[in-house]
Formats: structure tokens, sequence, C-alpha cells
């Protein structure tokens, strides 16, 4: 069981956030709809906390079954320290420590009331950096894998 390079590793992150956009979409028009917003500001709390919940479940159901359609794509499996199918408790530790790729910046720039393109710019700098950080782990894992207890592998 071979660990995934970091450039299929990135390229499977960035084809997620392009099949997450409507995931999200679906999830935002439901929470819209039922909430009956009217205006894109009106709860916003809410609207990220449901979103956070469903991004939860999405990818805490999918891990637990070894990989979303993304990763299938690029042949990468998840799986414990063992080589053994996350269980749904395991995938759900995997998915909060996964926040590590955005928490620092965002939590950084709230206080200071940054635009947005600010905003994106430490954000996807925090990206690369934590992306890099992986070179420094012992099996070239992402930390968030290596704290959950998980890890990437090739599934070709």
């Amino acid at each position: 069981m071979t660990a995934p390079s970091l450039k299929r590793r990135m390229a499977c992150w960035l084809y997620e956030g392009m099949l997450l956009f409507g995931v999200v979409f679906i999830s935002g028009y439901l929470f819209s709809t039922l909430s009956q917003t009217k205006h894109a500001l009106d709860h916003r709390p809410g609207m990220q906390a449901f979103l956070f919940l469903v991004l939860g479940i999405y990818f805490t159901w999918f891990w637990s079954r070894g990989q979303t359609l993304a990763m299938k794509t690029w042949h990468i499996r998840a799986v414990d320290a063992n080589g053994q199918p996350l269980s749904q408790a395991r995938a759900l530790i995997r998915y909060l420590l996964s926040w590590a790729w955005f928490l620092p910046p965002l939590a950084f720039t709230v206080p200071f009331a940054l635009p947005a393109a600010e905003v994106g710019v430490i954000t996807l700098g925090w990206i690369v950096i934590w992306a890099l950080l992986s070179r420094f782990h012992p099996q070239k894992q992402f930390w968030h894998d290596a704290w959950a207890g998980t890890r990437l592998i090739s599934a070709a």
C-alpha cells in the first residue's frame, strides 16, 4: 500500500472542491428556502452551521466507505493506521481535523475585518503552506491524517 503523490492528492482535493460546489449549492438553496431567507446575509450563522453539518455528513459517510467520488477518480482510499476501512467515528474525527486547512487563516482574518480578496490570498497561502508541510511528515502524510490516525493510500 503506497501513499499517493502530493500532486495526485492535491488534484483530488481540487476535484473534490468542484464536486462540492453542487452539494453546497443544493444545501444552501434548501436552507434558504426553508428559512425563507430574503437577503443573502440573513441567517448567515445558521447557514454556515448547516453547511458544516452537511459537509460533515457527506465526508463521514463517504470516508467510512473508503472513498469519495473524487477519490475514486484519482484512485485514492482513506484507511486507518492499520490499513482497515475507517469507522464512522474515525471518519468524523478526520473531518473535524481537516478544518486545519481553513480555520487558522480565517480565524486570523476575522478580528481585522479584512476584505474578501485579502482573506482569499491569505487562505490560499495557508493551503499551500499546509500542503507543503506534509513533506516533513515521515510518511509524507497530511498532518490532519496523522493526528486522526488515518492515511491515504493508492487504490489502484
